[in-house]
């Protein structure tokens, strides 16, 4: 049984306690950092349709909804939710804000 290559049992446990440490610090981390990644790409996508809405009232003269907006190919979507589900919709200025419903 000479020159048998392999590792140990301790060794083993060792690299699993490692990768164990890791872990135990780097999720709670994301997942805090969860709402706030949501919240930026909400304000993100608010700001893209706004740009889209702008585009439109050059276009057309006049402000429109999501669903013009999807029909003229300005949006890749009609419906009016941020990818979090926080609900936005078009003011008659055409400014795009969070639903108060």
């Amino acid at each position: 049984m000479k020159n048998q290559k392999g590792f140990t049992l301790i060794e083993m446990m060792i690299v699993l306690l490692v990768i164990s440490v890791l872990l135990i610090i780097t999720v709670p981390n994301i997942a805090s950092h969860n709402s706030k990644i949501n919240t930026k790409g909400c304000e993100a996508y608010m700001k893209m349709v706004e740009a889209q809405v702008q585009s439109y009232k050059m276009d057309k003269k006049t402000t429109p909804t999501f669903q013009q907006l999807y029909d003229g190919h300005y949006l890749k979507s009609s419906e009016a939710a941020c990818p979090d589900g926080t609900n936005i919709e078009i003011t008659s200025d055409g400014t795009v804000q969070k639903s108060a419903s």
